[in-house]
């Protein structure tokens, strides 16, 4: 099986690739460790925004790198915000933390089943969602960046920006689930 070549696949797969980087230069023994691992995760993100711009812009959007596109961005999320959750050890940060990988579980099945039994057969991503997202990738820069230090203010900024993404995200679910809820509920009365 031959896999579609093209820049933003290529771009796509590195974020992939960078999850056991993330991993690995966050739990190194020294200083510049969480420098490191926020460095990491914001190439991830620029590759997010990038790949997705050169899609359009060269016209080569793949069934391929539609599949990978999103599954990329959500295993760099979800492992940056584990990691955060065991270094900040604090419901404060598991709790918006588990909101955001929650919604992403719920999404992702949402999106297979409307491909598959929807009408609708997909939902375009809103400015809710690409906003949330600029909150979310922003909160985690800011969370790596100092690292364990809970007194910062830009951790208590990085809160507050990860708790706009959490609210964001639960915005978007319901946008997603009301689109999808006429064909959801069908089945419902014929019980």
């Amino acid at each position: 099986m031959k896999l579609p070549i093209s820049l933003p696949n290529i771009l796509t797969s590195l974020r992939i690739l960078l999850v056991p980087v993330l991993v690995l230069v966050f739990y190194l023994p020294v200083k510049w460790g969480y420098l490191a691992a926020a460095l990491v995760f914001a190439l991830a993100s620029i590759t997010d925004w990038l790949d997705g711009y050169l899609a359009r812009k060269l016209n080569a959007m793949t069934p391929f790198g539609a599949f990978l596109d999103p599954v990329a961005d959500k295993l760099i999320v979800a492992v940056a915000l584990v990691l955060l959750v065991e270094l900040h050890a604090t419901p404060v940060l598991a709790v918006p933390a588990l909101v955001i990988v929650c919604r992403e579980i719920v999404v992702s099945a949402l999106r297979e089943w409307m491909a598959q039994y929807s009408s609708r057969k997909s939902v375009a991503v809103s400015m809710v969602g690409k906003i949330k997202t600029g909150f979310q990738m922003t909160a985690i820069i800011v969370l790596l960046i100092n690292g364990s230090d809970l007194d910062s203010y830009l951790v208590i900024l990085g809160y507050i920006l990860l708790y706009l993404a959490a609210a964001l995200t639960i915005w978007s679910m319901y946008i997603y689930l009301r689109i999808a809820w006429p064909d959801l509920s069908s089945g419902m009365n014929n019980d």
